[in-house]
């Protein structure tokens, strides 16, 4: 049984739009429960204590910090370069699986999305 992809997508999006509205209307509900608005209230206070102690944490470690951020831009340079060089294979018919130091198989997985224009 083939489906029509502008069925599939008109589906998909009635469907966001009831998921949508539902979470409107919990939104909604929380907004006007007063202990809800309280204890939101509290959990930011704490929220920003706890920002200051990790930044004050931060600043005694702002050497191993600045090696992590560039750890960061390293792997994802390096992730894309992976993704890039499993996708030119992969148009050339072969598929190559790794296998890390424990012995775990990976293989590609590609994906389409849609995005609006």
């Amino acid at each position: 049984m083939a489906q029509d992809l502008s069925a599939v997508f008109s589906r998909m999006q009635e469907r966001k739009k009831q998921q949508r509205e539902l979470k409107a209307m919990y939104r909604d509900a929380l907004a006007t429960n007063g202990n809800y608005q309280k204890v939101s209230e509290e959990l930011e206070d704490l929220k920003n204590k706890k920002k200051q102690l990790e930044n004050s944490i931060k600043t005694d470690f702002k050497e191993e910090f600045d090696k992590l951020e560039g750890l960061k831009l390293n792997i994802a340079s390096d992730n894309q370069l992976l993704s890039d060089l499993a996708l030119s294979e992969f148009s050339q018919g072969k598929l190559r699986r790794l296998v890390d130091e424990n012995k775990v198989e990976y293989e590609p997985i590609f994906t389409v999305r849609f995005k609006k224009t």
